[in-house]
């Protein structure tokens, strides 16, 4: 098996996704356990910038369906961060 290096973009893209995915799931485990409330600007800044992370390597790779859910997400975040600040 051959190894390549991967590029830099690849690399950031990647790093997006996954902080992305840990992003999320913190928010969400600290809301289920009432670290944040469902009005922390805080839990809604944690999933947008999660969504926006899934999102980018989620085009980059074109996983259109996981694309699609997280911009609704992200979109649902971002008019909650404009609701409560």
């Amino acid at each position: 098996m051959m190894w390549r290096m991967k590029s830099r973009t690849n690399v950031f893209l990647e790093f997006l996704g996954w902080y992305g995915a840990a992003a999320i799931i913190i928010s969400y485990t600290l809301y289920a356990y009432g670290i944040f409330s469902a009005d922390s600007i805080w839990y809604h800044f944690l999933n947008f910038t999660g969504a926006a992370g899934i999102i980018a390597i989620s085009l980059y790779k074109k996983t259109w369906q996981a694309a699609v859910v997280n911009v609704m997400w992200a979109g649902l975040a971002l008019y909650a961060l404009y609701v409560y600040v």
